[in-house]
């Protein structure tokens, strides 16, 4: 049986692959409030924009994680194709809970399906992440702990489409996107918890590339996206502010007039 080790470069992916997730989520969060308060094609982009930066979130936390993953014994190496579909199931089922929330005149109901779906969605990203994993040796999982890292994907998925309904204030966001991430950050490390290798010494090369060749520098790239986006949303005025412009403007030209 393999040590795992969760944390091979110290507090340094666990602190960064937080704040991954809290940027993703702080991003969405306010999207999403831009969202609800513009019509047509806007609601739909800002929607789009939401969901891209909690799921490019969520995948850039979980892989800044595992590059501090490790088994005693054996390299590892990742599936490039399976972790970019992980990626893009990430975007796919948060897009669809965000739309649900968006969309729906039955808050309630939508609220319940899209965070069932998104949540089920943001496992299925992480397992799949982790079936991208190749190392010598066997991978086995805890039942139950997968079963929490579930129910605790869903509860925070749920949670997070709650709060983009009800939370406006840049403050409240701000406090419910570090809930957010924290609760992102359980569910990762409780899946990594219920992980078991049983350790298969070989001299093999192993399929795939390795977490520096290519987790790293997408991860960063992804990131670099979150934190260009947000000052992008931070920059751009709200809808009340737009109306309060054209109020002016109007207020002005009526005067000169």
């Amino acid at each position: 049986m393999g040590h795992l080790d969760h944390a091979a470069l110290g507090w340094l992916t666990p602190v960064l692959s937080y704040a991954m997730a809290c940027t993703g989520a702080a991003l969405g969060l306010r999207c999403t409030v831009r969202a609800l308060g513009a019509t047509g094609r806007s609601r739909r982009n800002w929607l789009v924009t939401a969901a891209t930066a909690i799921g490019t979130g969520i995948w850039t936390m979980h892989f800044v994680a595992m590059l501090g993953f490790s088994v005693s014994g054996t390299d590892i190496r990742y599936d490039v194709p399976l972790t970019i579909l992980s990626l893009l199931v990430a975007m796919l089922v948060v897009c669809a809970g965000v739309f649900a929330v968006g969309y729906s005149r039955d808050r309630t109901r939508a609220l319940f399906l899209g965070g069932l779906t998104t949540g089920l969605g943001v496992a299925s990203m992480h397992y799949l992440g982790m079936a991208a994993v190749r190392l010598h040796g066997d991978v086995t999982y805890d039942p139950l702990l997968v079963g929490l890292s579930v129910l605790i994907a869903v509860v925070a998925a749920t949670a997070a489409l709650w709060a983009a309904l009800n939370i406006k204030s840049p403050v409240a966001v701000t406090i419910a996107s570090l809930i957010m991430g924290a609760a992102v950050s359980s569910m990762h490390y409780t899946g990594m918890f219920a992980v078991a290798v049983d350790v298969t010494p070989s001299d093999e090369v192993l399929p795939g590339a390795t977490a520096m060749q290519f987790i790293f520098p997408l991860a960063v790239g992804l990131g670099s996206y979150l934190f260009l986006t947000s000052a992008f949303v931070a920059l751009s005025p709200t809808t009340g502010e737009r109306e309060a412009s054209t109020a002016a403007q109007r207020s002005a030209e009526s005067v000169a007039g």
